[in-house]
């Protein structure tokens, strides 16, 4: 009797807790939906524009070229709360891309067209022997998902080994910024360049860095309403590493910390004082189906490996359209989904404003780390199949205007 009592009493608190909370719920899921309904509206009405970077026969400039026209980029304006309630407005965002097309390779920068002004002028200024074309989007040329289709699909996405004010191995790292010989550099991006030109004909390899810049965001699991920036962040692990080395009434000093622990603080430093993107990377490999080669799969991973350190910064793959055990798709359903959105989401160059129910894993790169996955490379990188224009562009076209993004 006492328990039932208990139960009665227990239904009646509920009853009550919800009819006073179910409102705020209510409200703030009208509020949530129609802010979403607002940006899929105003992305929709955007106009992006793709933009092909065909290199010189002669290119000696270091990473540091690229980290700049990255700089010009760093676009956080997003109107006020009220635009991004009431018209859905939403920081910019870009999409670096290196493409093979049969083991011909191929650079884009796909952008809104209110920004194409800066992102050529930018370019033309660090790289001036290049030429930048607005080109058709090659993702409308392979017919994946169609009834008709005879191509299959790979891909993934990548995530950080560890949080993000942890870096990954960079251009710096390998020396190219001191401008070396060109038959002493080591260029990271090499590998990625070489694989990408050594695939066969009927079969494409797409890579994908979508940048936007960085502001303040959950960095943490459970941390409902603490919102903060990745250099804040970077600021507490600083602090939280050098604390383990201090004893009681003392003060601790780069200088007085461990050889491998004054590198990574050294390195956390260093990171910060550039400018951050939220980023996601993709990458997709597609093929006739009988000539598709799953070892490209796994290459597109291992291919990675050589910008990751033990003691800093890595990428892994991960949300790949395959699975781990067959009974996880017993019909095959599962998998089709996988790689259908995949290839979605791709074309739409989408990751940061794409989903309701599946939110993606965001993290910060600064520019010099964006330099190092995507740069024009010099003479050290000599693919057979990689295209470079025989003609040399003096000069930027003459009063090319340089617009800024709308907020």
């Amino acid at each position: 009797m006492n328990l039932l009592f208990d139960f009665t009493v227990l239904g009646e608190r509920m009853a009550v807790v919800a009819f006073f909370f179910s409102p705020i719920v209510l409200g703030y899921l009208v509020v949530f939906f129609y802010r979403q309904l607002k940006q899929a509206q105003f992305i929709k009405k955007l106009d992006w524009v793709l933009l092909e970077i065909k290199l010189p026969r002669e290119l000696r400039k270091s990473p540091q070229a690229m980290e700049i026209v990255l700089a010009a980029m760093h676009q956080p304006l997003e109107g006020t709360w009220f635009t991004r309630l009431t018209e859905g407005v939403v920081r910019h965002w870009f999409s670096l891309e290196m493409v093979s097309f049969g083991g011909s390779v191929h650079f884009y920068i796909r952008t809104n067209k209110g920004a194409k002004n800066l992102i050529e002028s930018q370019i033309y200024a660090q790289y001036p022997g290049v030429e930048v074309l607005e080109v058709d989007d090659y993702t409308a040329n392979v017919p994946y998902g169609l009834p008709a289709a005879d191509w299959d699909l790979a891909g993934f996405e990548f995530q950080l080994t560890k949080e993000d004010p942890y870096p990954i191995r960079t251009y710096i790292d390998y020396g190219l910024d001191k401008n070396p010989k060109e038959e002493e550099k080591v260029d990271p991006m090499g590998s990625l360049v070489e694989l990408l030109g050594s695939i066969k004909s009927g079969e494409q390899m797409w890579f994908q860095f979508l940048i936007m810049a960085s502001k303040d965001r959950f960095m943490e699991k459970g941390a409902w309403f603490k919102k903060i920036s990745w250099t804040k962040k970077a600021q507490e692990i600083i602090k939280e590493r050098m604390s383990k080395y201090k004893e009681s009434g003392d003060k601790i000093s780069l200088t007085s910390l461990p050889p491998g622990e004054e590198d990574i603080i050294k390195a956390i430093q260093r990171s910060i004082g550039k400018f951050g993107f939220d980023t996601g990377i993709r990458a997709i490999y597609l093929g006739k189906k009988d000539i598709f080669n799953k070892a490209n799969f796994g290459a597109m991973a291992g291919v990675m490996k050589q910008f990751s350190t033990e003691n800093l910064n890595g990428f892994r793959p991960a949300h790949s359209t395959s699975i781990k055990y067959p009974w996880q798709d017993i019909f095959g359903w599962k998998i089709i989904r996988y790689k259908w959105r995949m290839f979605d989401e791709y074309r739409r160059r989408a990751y940061f404003y794409n989903s309701l129910f599946r939110q993606k894993k965001i993290f910060v790169l600064n520019t010099e780390e964006l330099a190092t996955l995507y740069h024009l490379p010099g003479q050290v990188v000599e693919t057979p199949t990689f295209e470079r224009i025989e003609s040399r562009r003096a000069e930027p076209p003459p009063n090319l205007p340089i617009d800024e993004t709308e907020s």
